[in-house]
């Protein structure tokens, strides 16, 4: 305790102050130093005597003394302290009888004990007087400092409430960042800077929460258009028009399209009102997954059923077909027929624009091949229009014959077999196609081709021995090619009776089936072969067996050799 807190006189005149009391040189006797709260106590406190005996304050007289004591804030002694009319006893400082601050009212006293409770000590706590323990004193809050001076403990502030959400800090935060000392009357509060620090992480908070909002509302949106787009495509609400539409329009449908593509064509050229009407009426029609490629005749604002069953039409479609190993000539006749077209306009089309269609660079130009286009007019459906020019037309099978062979890798697959060029893998792929009768036993049927073609076979000294040949050859198809021996003498360069090895090119349009099966044939010593009914095809490695195999092909057809 500093020197600050006394007055002008001598003696000391806080009653806590270790001093108080002592007379000093003036003979009074000292009193015990009590405990301030903040230093342990030397000697435990005395029970309190059941009769109190009245206490010198040893800093002034009372009124039998005679002397009037020394009052800093009346030091000429004009006023005069009061008697207590009842006990005869002069007041304190305070004017109170027993020397105590006056009773603090009891909303002040109530938030005292609160403020108590709080914490996990007492603050600066009076003890209460040895000789005076009634409770209805309430304990005296005691500031240091400048001009130290008793009051009532101020009420405290309580904080603003603050949602849960928004905090960042724990309870007693606060608490740890108060001074006691600092908190009363021209004190000054630490939590000035804290406050601001948590108004600016109650800011950052509720920017934070308001990025979540909006990461949250997006989300639901986009869970939301999905889960419609769902709803609408798995429960048959798809946008629809009623009716069999009106108009005419052609529409083009590529190959390989499924039927959810062939919504997405037909609702773009306005045909349906949504992908989904059409896939939901597909549905419920067995027939509409015969759908092909192909052009259709079509009407607009059409209802997805109405558009199936109008595709369902033979009269609608647009497409031409072309079957497997279809030879080219066959091919110019159809697109002159689908075109409306005078006969031998493809034909004459093919022939002087052959250069000029997109033949891969492979193709061979030899002047012994028939047709320039065989075996590259590849078989599918292609969409052909009613003002489609043959040109258009053929070059889109050439295109697709060209994106097939690079597919299978034609050229590579040639040198595997050593064969000269990928133009003979193709011509193996077109004797499959001619001389296989069922596609199962291609891969056998390639095989043979394959064993005849060695130049040291005893069987057909390198000879194919082909119909096939010969039918192309001489434009025509049929079983009855004549005897051997006549064959023999029919001098044209596809006539495998006569020349060795593979004919100039391909006698046709091959398949994929046929085109695999030459890539990949079966293994096998077979040189003969003939088909007995569409479940049974016989095979030979000699003359002689197939001879039995023939005699049980006659017989089952019914013919008897002559």
């Amino acid at each position: 305790m500093t020197e600050y807190g006394r007055g002008y006189g001598s003696e000391p005149w806080h009653p806590e102050d270790p001093l108080y009391g002592d007379q000093g040189p003036y003979g009074g006797q000292a009193q015990q130093p009590q405990w301030n709260g903040r230093q342990s106590a030397p000697h435990p406190p005395q029970q309190p005597e059941p009769y109190p005996q009245q206490q010198y304050n040893g800093g002034w007289d009372g009124p039998q003394g005679g002397q009037v004591p020394y009052d800093p804030y009346d030091p000429y002694g004009q006023q005069q302290s009061p008697v207590d009319p009842y006990s005869g006893a002069s007041p304190d400082y305070y004017g109170t009888p027993d020397g105590y601050p006056p009773p603090q009212p009891d909303h002040l006293r109530q938030q005292a004990q609160q403020m108590q409770q709080t914490q996990q000590q007492p603050r600066y706590q009076q003890p209460p007087h040895p000789q005076q323990q009634s409770p209805q004193h309430p304990e005296p809050y005691y500031d240091e400092g400048p001009g130290d001076d008793w009051r009532a403990a101020p009420e405290p502030r309580e904080p603003e409430p603050e949602h849960a959400f928004f905090a960042d800090h724990d309870e007693d935060d606060d608490r740890d960042d108060l001074d006691p000392r600092e908190d009363g009357r021209g004190g000054r509060d630490r939590r000035g800077k804290k406050n601001k620090k948590n108004k600016k992480n109650k800011r950052r908070s509720g920017r934070a929460c308001l990025v979540v909002a909006l990461v949250f509302a997006g989300a639901a949106g986009t869970v939301g258009y999905f889960g419609y787009d769902f709803f609408v495509s798995h429960f048959g609400l798809s946008p629809d028009y009623a009716g069999e539409g009106s108009g005419e329009i052609q529409v083009d449908i590529p190959d390989g399209s499924p039927l959810s593509e062939m919504g997405q064509i037909l609702a773009e050229k306005g045909v349906i009102k949504s992908a989904g009407a059409f896939t939901d009426a597909a549905g419920e029609n067995k027939k509409a997954q015969s759908l092909q490629s192909g052009t259709y005749t079509l009407r607009k604002k059409m209802s997805g059923a109405a558009a199936i069953e109008l595709m369902l039409d033979p009269k609608s479609r647009n497409g031409l077909t072309i079957r497997e190993g279809l030879r080219s000539a066959d091919v110019y006749k159809l697109i002159d027929t689908k075109l409306h077209l005078k006969a031998g306009t493809t034909k004459g089309v093919a022939k002087s624009d052959a250069k000029n269609l997109g033949l891969p660079s492979w193709a061979d130009d030899s002047p012994k091949i028939k047709d320039p286009l065989e075996g590259f007019l590849y078989p599918s459906t292609y969409s052909v229009g009613g003002k489609a020019k043959p040109a258009a037309v053929l070059k889109q099978m050439v295109a697709r014959a060209n994106q097939v062979y690079q597919r299978y890798d034609l050229e590579g697959n040639a040198r595997k077999l050593h064969l000269s060029s990928p133009m003979q893998l193709l011509t193996v792929a077109s004797l499959t196609q001619a001389e296989g009768k069922y596609k199962h036993d291609f891969v056998k049927v390639a095989r043979v081709v394959y064993n005849r073609l060695k130049p040291n076979n005893t069987e057909t000294y390198g000879l194919l021995d082909f119909d096939s040949t010969v039918n192309y050859a001489k434009s025509q198809s049929t079983l009855d090619t004549g005897s051997v021996d006549n064959l023999r003498n029919f001098n044209d360069p596809y006539n495998t009776y006569k020349f060795k090895g593979l004919p100039p090119g391909p006698i046709g349009n091959p398949g994929e089936v046929a085109l695999k099966s030459a890539i990949d044939p079966a293994k096998g010593n077979w040189y003969y072969f003939v088909s007995i009914n569409p479940e049974k095809t016989l095979f030979a490695e000699t003359n002689e067996e197939h001879e039995r195999n023939r005699r049980i092909y006659e017989k089952e057809h019914g013919k008897a050799k002559q």
